[in-house]
């Protein structure tokens, strides 16, 4: 049976995927899920981020491979996660099977402007000023990641305790942020099935980022039709619905006839 990893973004946690592996379940997808934290997050908060996306690549196989997975794997990755596979799938392309890459952004695919849009800075700031004391931070995140707001409240609750169990140092969160924008994948598209997801509201990282990478790689693509950058926040069902449709599709590809 094929093991999933999901991996979040940037200074967020397994804690944050929230309902989405339970929605991928059931949706019905083929194997176990697990949820890896990036160095400097959830229970590898103490660690020191390292400040590129290919030694966060090694760190999280470590991860996985000292519970006694092994490979192949299927990775989901939303942003900074989504780069951390992409790293491991070119350097150890034996090891991934799938990869599924939600709201991302890379070189020498598009440019900084587009990576981290001008309009996100002040929300940025706002967080970095506000680090410590928390909510004014989470507010700021949610305002500049979700476009679902009907939970508002409990979400900053949640994600308020979430950070205070296992706080987020701004040091791990400025190398990972200094890791993302320095990180250049290979031209050459990973050797395994890629689909490319995308918000179309996504007021963090231009959805253009992803539209260029699937097509630079033929990689499937699927567009949301009005979530933020948090899409499994914004819309679980549908990202469940989306990645099971297409691994099925890709099995389908895959089986001899």
């Amino acid at each position: 049976m094929s093991t999933w990893i999901l991996l979040r973004g940037l200074a967020r946690e397994s804690r944050h995927w929230a309902e989405v592996p339970s929605q991928l379940q059931a949706a019905g997808l083929d194997g176990d899920i697990v949820c890896v934290d990036l160095p400097g997050c959830g229970v590898h908060a103490p660690v020191k981020a390292p400040p590129s996306v290919r030694a966060m690549a090694e760190f999280v196989r470590a991860d996985v491979v000292s519970r006694g997975l092994e490979p192949p794997f299927r990775i989901v990755g939303l942003s900074l996660g989504a780069m951390v596979a992409v790293a491991w799938a070119q350097n150890r392309s034996a090891e991934i099977e799938r990869l599924v890459l939600i709201n991302t952004s890379m070189r020498p695919f598009s440019g900084p402007s587009m990576r981290l849009r001008v309009g996100a800075w002040p929300m940025l700031v706002r967080a970095a000023i506000g680090w410590r004391g928390r909510r004014a931070a989470e507010a700021a995140i949610h305002a500049l990641t979700c476009e679902r707001r009907d939970r508002y409240d409990t979400d900053l609750a949640v994600w308020i305790a979430i950070y205070r169990s296992a706080p987020v140092t701004p040091g791990n969160a400025l190398r990972q942020l200094w890791a993302a924008a320095r990180f250049e994948a290979a031209p050459a598209a990973p050797a395994c099935p890629t689909l490319v997801l995308a918000s179309r509201a996504d007021r963090l990282v231009h959805p253009d980022c992803s539209r260029t990478l699937a097509r630079a790689w033929g990689a499937a693509y699927c567009e949301h039709p009005w979530a933020g950058h948090d899409l499994p926040h914004d819309d679980a069902p549908w990202l469940a619905e989306a990645i099971h449709a297409w691994a099925i599709e890709v099995e389908s590809r895959t089986v001899p006839s």
